[in-house]
Parts: structure tokens; C-alpha cells; sequence
């Protein structure tokens, strides 16, 4: 049985800026201004669904008992540290290739197009920047972007189920707002479980669960 899911979004617009945005914040860097804003996050469940609204309570709840500094550290060891759960979409679909720069590209057009400006050097793929631009900067088109790289994030989701980590509440805020996961979707994230991203560079680390690399660990 597949671990990835599939579960059908009937929310409507209103509510996936809602879920979007707080799932942007959530997954952003852990630093003073979200944990002010955690009593809002609290509040902006009672707007969602159960799917939506329950992971949003779970990670808010998890976030109001854990010390900042204690967060930020877990935060750069799962996203900063770990390949398999990085949040950068065009990592899954391009790996280090040099297609991965124009993917970056698509990002960068849909941004300018909508006339949303990134500040700061965060990458346009990043899903906490793809999340944030859907709920304020284009629906539409940011969840054409969400769609075209949805077997990323289910890997990402995947990985996180698969270390035990409390983000996983915050992938499944989002994805509890995106359309059903289409089975070609569940396929080439199964695929790049076993196989990792395409590769220009060698030696690098391991990106999928041992037991989907075929060879045990260590």
C-alpha cells in the first residue's frame, strides 16, 4: 500500500488562500515573526476544513512548545542539511542539472507576470515562496506551479513521514488544498523514491529511504 495517498480537495478558493498562506509561513524559517504570529495560525484553523484545519492545529500546537532556538535547529537539520526533504521543487524534477536553471525561470516569469517581487535570496522554487505567491500573488497560476511539480512535493512529504518529522503536518496543510493527486503523480514520486533526481554531479549523498534504494543504509 502506497504511503503517498490520495486524497480529493473540495475547498474553495477562499480557503486555499487561507491554507496556502499559513503553510507558507510554516514553512519558512522559524524566527520571531512566525512565532508571533502563531496565536493568528491557531485562529486562521477555525476558517479551514477538518483536512486542512487539523494539521494546521498540530503544527501550530507543536511550535507553541518548542523554544525558537530549539525549532530553528530542527528546521535546518530536516530542509537545510538533508537533500531528501529539501524544499526546493525544481531539485526533484532537475536534481544539480543544468535544466533545473530554466525551471527556475518558469518560477521567476509566473512571479514577474503576476507582478509579485521576491525580496531577500530565498530561490523562486522554494515551496514556502510558491506557497505565499498562490494565496497573494496568483491563485491561478501558482497552483499550475504546484501541479507541475506535485511529485516533488509528495516526495518531500514522503520523506518527512519517513523521519518522523512534525512538518509533515505542514505539507499535509497544503496538500490538503491542492486538487486529487493524479496516479502519474504518485508514480514518478514512487520512481524518484527509488532512483533520486537526475544527476550532473557524483558522490552525493543518497537521496531516497534506504529501503527504496534497493541496498540498506550504512
Amino acid at each position: 500500500m502506497s504511503r503517498l495517498g490520495r486524497r480529493p480537495s473540495t475547498t474553495t478558493d477562499a480557503e486555499r488562500v487561507i491554507a496556502l498562506q499559513a503553510g507558507s509561513m510554516l514553512l519558512g524559517y522559524p524566527d520571531a515573526d512566525l512565532y508571533a504570529r502563531l496565536p493568528l495560525l491557531t485562529r486562521a484553523a477555525t476558517r479551514l476544513p477538518p483536512a486542512a484545519a487539523d494539521p494546521l492545529r498540530r503544527m501550530t500546537e507543536h511550535l507553541q512548545s518548542t523554544e525558537q532556538h530549539e525549532a530553528e535547529r530542527a528546521y535546518v537539520d530536516q530542509f537545510d542539511l538533508r537533500r531528501r526533504s529539501c524544499l526546493y521543487l525544481t531539485y526533484y524534477a532537475h536534481g544539480d542539472t543544468r535544466k533545473r536553471g530554466m525551471a527556475l525561470l518558469r518560477f521567476t516569469h509566473a512571479y514577474k507576470t503576476a507582478g509579485f517581487t521576491l525580496v531577500g535570496d530565498e530561490l523562486p522554487d522554494h515551496l514556502s515562496v510558491v506557497c505565499e505567491f498562490t494565496a497573494m500573488g496568483d491563485l491561478a497560476a501558482g497552483l499550475r506551479l504546484l501541479a507541475a511539480h506535485r511529485a516533488g512535493l509528495e516526495l518531500i512529504r514522503l520523506a518527512l513521514a519517513d523521519s518522523g518529522s512534525p512538518y509533515v503536518d505542514a505539507l499535509d496543510l497544503v496538500r490538503a488544498v491542492l486538487p486529487e493527486l493524479a496516479a502519474r503523480d504518485q508514480e514518478r514520486a514512487l520512481e524518484l523514491a527509488r532512483t533520486g533526481p537526475p544527476e550532473e554531479e557524483v558522490g552525493l549523498e543518497p537521496f531516497a529511504p534506504p529501503e527504496y534504494m534497493g541496498a540498506a543504509r550504512r
